[in-house]
């Protein structure tokens, strides 16, 4: 008997969904290592590759891509204690954030990482505050500098403008006597972050040069030593009819034309490229099954067990224009479109619609619906708790074999840190 369900490794997705229940998460392995190493493959040897775990902070898909050779680029303590465990090297772990608890600062003075990303001239003076008071001698740390170029194509610009990220560079260029007088930390260098989501290459090459320059002219007027420049990510993934692909070859040989030349003039530098949904979306599917089938005012609507609780990148936060990630039929995937339906989730709220008059072959009670391209933003971007649901399962096939990396929530785990008062 011919199947047309989705497969992941061989494996039917029904097989994945019986087993561990719906909705739930599914990570590819494949997928996760072919992006890796092509993108490794393709960058120059000078440029080190790290995943940004706000992406994804599971740490089945961090020891994975750690497995591989990617670094961490952390931004909490749980996020800190995840790459340690996923098997990730404080030597090849930075931690970054504008708003650092002093028990963040601590852990990470403790931890000996490749760098602490300090977002301010006064975030700085507490770090090497904190190493003279450990015993600490030269705690290496970056500076995030909120660059004054701006560069198009963003869908969701970090820099260039007021922020609440990094040091502005006019105040920088004034910093040389603060730096100077440094007890127990050492500037090894610049972080800059222009934005999320490029899709043209051109634009991504522009944040490259822009940020090298910076940091460059930056290194001689504080006469700071270069040793690690972390020029950011932001690398796009196309979820919306009409977006191109990043052209990932193109990419590369314009982001090679501009280190080079850099690199001559600071042969002893390292650099940072720090990526997280470019590595994870496409290794993931958001697997939701049908429940109900209903027409309502001349609109087929597909009522499903999970929605955007669980995915809320799928309602379109943050754009003017409500589009649909892809989605797709998994019970029926290789069979064509035969009509329109409005794809919602169990929630009781008119907002819980994952997509709107998305184009699916027949759609019965029982089918398997996904959200493709899911690997990023997803049960850690979205409102768990909201209506009490909680979180659903997660799931990583390796090798062909389906493991479950998190169980999804059980009563539990929503009221067992609840505390009833007596009345």
């Amino acid at each position: 008997m011919t199947t047309t369900e989705f497969h992941v490794q061989g494996l039917p997705v029904s097989a994945i969904a019986d087993e561990f229940g719906t909705p739930l998460y599914v990570y590819d392995t494949d997928v996760l290592r072919r992006t890796y190493e092509e993108l490794r493959g393709l960058t120059h040897p000078a440029v080190d590759i790290y995943l940004s775990l706000k992406a994804n902070p599971n740490i089945s898909v961090c020891g994975y891509l750690g497995s591989l050779g990617a670094g961490a680029e952390v931004s909490s303590l749980v996020e800190l204690e995840t790459a340690r465990r996923a098997g990730i090297a404080p030597e090849d772990t930075i931690f970054l954030g504008p708003g650092k608890t002093r028990a963040e600062l601590e852990a990470c003075v403790a931890a000996g990482l490749r760098a602490i990303v300090c977002e301010s001239l006064e975030e700085l003076a507490e770090v090497d505050e904190m190493a003279v008071a450990a015993g600490r001698a030269d705690v290496p740390v970056m500076l995030r500098v909120n660059p004054d170029f701006h560069t198009k194509g963003s869908g969701l610009a970090m820099g260039g403008k007021p922020r609440q990220f990094g040091i502005d560079v006019a105040l920088l260029r004034n910093a040389r006597r603060v730096l100077k007088g440094l007890r127990r930390t050492r500037v090894t260098g610049f972080h800059a972050y222009m934005g999320t989501r490029f899709l043209r290459h051109e634009d991504l090459v522009h944040n490259t040069r822009e940020i090298l320059a910076v940091a460059s002219s930056l290194a001689d007027e504080t006469g700071i030593e270069l040793s690690l420049v972390d020029f950011g990510g932001g690398f796009g993934v196309p979820y919306f009819d009409n977006e191109p692909d990043l052209n990932i070859p193109e990419l590369a040989a314009g982001i090679e034309a501009t280190v080079t030349p850099f690199l001559e003039d600071h042969p002893d530098c390292r650099l940072i490229n720090e990526l997280g949904r470019y590595l994870t979306a496409g290794c993931g599917t958001y697997v939701t099954r049908a429940r109900y089938v209903k027409e309502s005012m001349g609109e087929r609507f597909v009522v499903a067990d999970g929605g955007t609780n669980h995915h809320m990148a799928a309602v379109g936060v943050g754009s003017f224009v409500k589009r649909n990630f892809p989605i797709r039929s998994l019970s029926r995937y290789h069979e064509e479109p035969t009509g329109e339906y409005t794809v919602t989730g169990p929630l009781c709220t008119p907002n819980d619609v994952i997509g709107k008059r998305v184009a699916l072959p027949e759609v019965r009670p029982g089918d398997l619906i996904g959200v493709e391209r899911s690997g990023a933003y997803g049960p850690s971007a979205s409102p768990g708790l909201f209506l009490s649901h909680g979180f659903p399962a997660e799931v990583m096939v390796h090798q062909g074999t389906a493991h479950l990396v998190r169980r999804r929530d059980v009563v539990d785990d929503l009221l067992g840190k609840q505390h009833l008062i007596t009345f």
